[in-house]
Order: structure tokens, then C-alpha cells, then sequence
């Protein structure tokens, strides 16, 4: 009943700093500077009031660990290319007749990926190397499948990938020790689960949910759903971790899970344990 009161008091006073101007959205749980540029610093003093009143009701209801499991999105939060795509796409196409400069390449690039691509729902099914020859002949100007193919086996090594926080090991393993579960969230192709074992951190994780075995792409609350499944807890207790406002923080958020953009509302792997009762 104590719980229960508690769960009740603190989710009212939280209603407004939860709500945003649009119906049915809710503003993510942002930094204090973040919150400072976009309302003034009242606003961002009311936020921390508001983050430390959401944390004790956490604790409240699931104890000194907030959440028992964490889920990540992989490029742009786990990993990140090693070398600029344009520069990479000039690069290796050069041999193969590609003359365009990289801020052409980058245009097209974007351009490309933007449209709706038509000939499935999903962008990444199974390997997705329809969709990629569609993205490296629009953004290039070159068909030649060789060409290809060596650019398509290029972002499959740990050459073409780093890991964005260089102790996200030490951390995972800090979480796995506490029973905290960890999954892997992403749009991507079956490359994944090769790249993940070739930068060796594929161990780092419970499970891995990929949108090209899932068939559904963030921000659809199914693949959030499905890792949660993998997992063995409820949405509600766990949290999301990604770079994208709408993939990751929208999505994860309409599947019932707590969600964190990387970036503004955590900036390493540390940071985000430390926030869930993890000492690292």
C-alpha cells in the first residue's frame, strides 16, 4: 500500500514535467543546459527538481537498481564509423570511375536515404543489399557490383567501426555483474551480429534485436517489444538508450520503456549505470 501511495504521489507530481505541448507526447528527460536554452533557467532548475523526484520514485517501486535491463541502439550510440561515409565512398570508388566530391556524395547520399523506399516496408531485410545498391549507385553514380561489394564487405570489418565510449566494456561488465540484462536495439542489416563479434563486444550482450530479423524498424514499438522479450522483463523496466529523437526516444517511449537520448541526456556508458544504481 506504502508503494502503491508513493507510485500515485510522485507520478502526479511528475505530469507536468512528463508533458509536452503536443498531444500524447511526453518531453524526454533532458539536461539541465539543454532545458536552460529551450525555457530559461527557472525552467532547468524545475527540470533536476523533476529528474530527482522521478529517480526516488523509481527506486521506490524496483529498488536501489532502477532498471533491470538496458537496451542500446548500435550506430551513432554503441558505434560509430571510423572514417567519414563520403570520404569512404570516394575512396574506394575512385578505381571504379566514381569522380564526384564528397560533399556531392554526402547530398546524394541524404537525398537518397530520405526517400521512401519502395520496394518492401522495411529498408534491411536480411542482408540488405538491395536497399544498399539502391543508397551506393544514387549517392555515387556508379552501378559496378564489384565496386559495391567491396564497400558492402568494407562496413562489415572493425576497420570501418569504433566503439563511440572506449570504456563501454568495463561498464557492461560492471552491469552484467549486478544482474543488470543488456540488449543491443537497432535498424540494421544481418552484418550486425558479424560486426558486434569482429570488435568483440558481441559478449557485452543478453541479446540482440535487429530490425531486418525482427521485420520491424524502430521507432515501431515491436522491435523495443521483442528485445524486451528476449530479455525476460517488462518494458517498464528497462531503459533505451539511443541517438535518435524519434527512432529511439519516441519508439522505446510508446513501447512502455523509460528512454535516454544519447548525447543530451547522457554523454558515456558510466553515466548511465551511475543513473540506474550501477557503481563502475
Amino acid at each position: 500500500m506504502a508503494v502503491a501511495r508513493l507510485r500515485a504521489a510522485a507520478a502526479a507530481r511528475l505530469q507536468p514535467a512528463l508533458a509536452a505541448g503536443g498531444r500524447g507526447e511526453r518531453r524526454p528527460l533532458g539536461t539541465a543546459a539543454e532545458v536552460a536554452t529551450a525555457t530559461g533557467p527557472g525552467a532547468a532548475r524545475w527540470e533536476l527538481m523533476g529528474a530527482r523526484e522521478y529517480y526516488d520514485y523509481r527506486r521506490a517501486i524496483y529498488g536501489d537498481i532502477t532498471h533491470k535491463a538496458i537496451l542500446v541502439d548500435a550506430a551513432g550510440t554503441l558505434l560509430a564509423p571510423t572514417e567519414p561515409m563520403a570520404q569512404v565512398y570516394r575512396t574506394i570508388g575512385q578505381k571504379y570511375g566514381v569522380d564526384y566530391s564528397e560533399d556531392e556524395i554526402l547530398m546524394r547520399y541524404r537525398r537518397a536515404y530520405a526517400q521512401p523506399w519502395g520496394r518492401s516496408r522495411l529498408r534491411y531485410v536480411n542482408d540488405g543489399r538491395p536497399f544498399w545498391q539502391y543508397i551506393v549507385s544514387s549517392s555515387t553514380g556508379c552501378s559496378d557490383l564489384q565496386y559495391f561489394e567491396e564497400l558492402y564487405q568494407y562496413y562489415t570489418t572493425e576497420k570501418a567501426w569504433h566503439l563511440c565510449d572506449p570504456d563501454a566494456g568495463r561498464v557492461f561488465e560492471a552491469l552484467r555483474r549486478a544482474g543488470v540484462k543488456t540488449a543491443v536495439v537497432s535498424n540494421f542489416d544481418t552484418r550486425l551480429r558479424p560486426l558486434l563479434q569482429a570488435l568483440k563486444c558481441d559478449r557485452w550482450f543478453d541479446a540482440v534485436a535487429i530490425s531486418a530479423e525482427v521485420a520491424a524498424e524502430k521507432p515501431n514499438p515491436t522491435i523495443f517489444l521483442k528485445a524486451c522479450e528476449l530479455l525476460g522483463v517488462k518494458p517498464e523496466e528497462a531503459v533505451h538508450i539511443g541517438d535518435d529523437r524519434r527512432n529511439d526516444i519516441w519508439g522505446a517511449r510508446d513501447a512502455g520503456c523509460d528512454a535516454w537520448l544519447w548525447g543530451s541526456d547522457v554523454y558515456s556508458f558510466k553515466e548511465i549505470a551511475e543513473r540506474i544504481g550501477v557503481e563502475v
